[in-house]
C-alpha cells in the first residue's frame, strides 16, 4: 500500500472514532485535533494530486527545460529547494535521478542557477561526500569530476566554500577564504588534485 495512503487510512480511523467518542459526550471538541494531522501529502493522494517527487522532478525539468525563461527557471528552482529541505525529499534524490542534473546545472550559462544548485548542495550536506570522492577515489576521472563539482560550487558562493573548509582534510589551509578570491580557491583545487590517493584502498 502507498505509504501516504496508509496514514490516510489510519487518519481516517483516528477521526471516526474521535467523532464518535465526541458525540457520546454530547460535544465535539476532539474532532478539529484529529482533523489537524491530515497532512499536504495525504491531501495530495486523496484527491489525486502529484506527490513531492513528482513535483521535484517537474519543478528539475523546468530548470533544464531550454524553452523556459529565467523568471520560471529560478521560481522552479526555489520550488525544489524547498521540497529538498525534507529529508525523506533529500534521500530521494538518488533513487529520482535528481542528483546529476542537479550537479551539472553548476556550470549553467546564468550566475543565479549556478547559485541556487550550489545552495542546494549546501542544503543537502553534500560537499563532504564530494571533498571524500575527490581524496579517496582511485579512478581519475571520478575524482576530476567530483573536483569540477566542487569548483563550480565554491566560487562565488560562500555558504558553499564555508561547507568545503570545514570538510577539506588535514594539511589544507585553515584561514578563511573568501569566494571571490579566485587565486585562493584555486589553489586550494590545485590541492585536492594533487592530493595522494592509495590505490588500494
Amino acid at each position: 500500500m502507498d505509504p501516504e495512503m496508509n496514514k490516510l487510512l489510519k487518519w481516517s480511523v483516528a477521526n471516526s472514532q474521535a467523532s464518535v467518542g465526541a458525540e457520546g459526550e454530547g460535544s465535539a471538541p476532539n474532532a478539529p485535533a484529529a482533523a489537524s494531522t491530515l497532512t499536504p501529502q495525504m491531501i495530495n493522494t486523496l484527491f489525486g494530486g502529484p506527490s513531492e517527487a513528482d513535483l521535484m522532478r517537474a519543478a528539475m525539468e523546468v530548470v533544464h527545460d531550454n524553452e523556459s525563461d529565467l523568471e520560471n527557471k529560478l521560481i522552479a528552482f526555489d520550488n525544489f529547494e524547498q521540497l529538498i529541505e525534507g529529508i525523506d525529499n533529500a534521500n530521494n534524490l538518488v533513487p529520482l535521478n535528481l542528483w546529476k542534473p542537479l550537479v551539472e546545472l553548476l556550470k549553467h550559462d546564468e550566475a543565479e542557477i549556478r547559485r541556487y544548485a550550489a545552495w542546494c548542495l549546501v542544503l543537502l550536506n553534500e560537499i563532504p561526500t564530494l571533498v571524500n570522492l575527490a581524496t579517496t577515489e582511485t579512478n581519475p576521472a571520478n575524482r576530476k569530476k567530483a573536483i569540477y563539482a566542487i569548483s563550480s560550487a565554491v566560487r562565488n558562493h560562500q555558504p558553499a566554500l564555508d561547507a568545503l573548509n570545514k570538510s577539506l582534510p588535514e594539511g589544507y589551509p585553515t584561514d578563511k577564504t573568501d569566494a571571490a578570491d579566485m587565486d585562493g580557491i584555486d589553489a586550494i583545487m590545485d590541492k585536492l588534485r594533487s592530493h595522494p590517493v592509495d590505490a588500494s584502498a
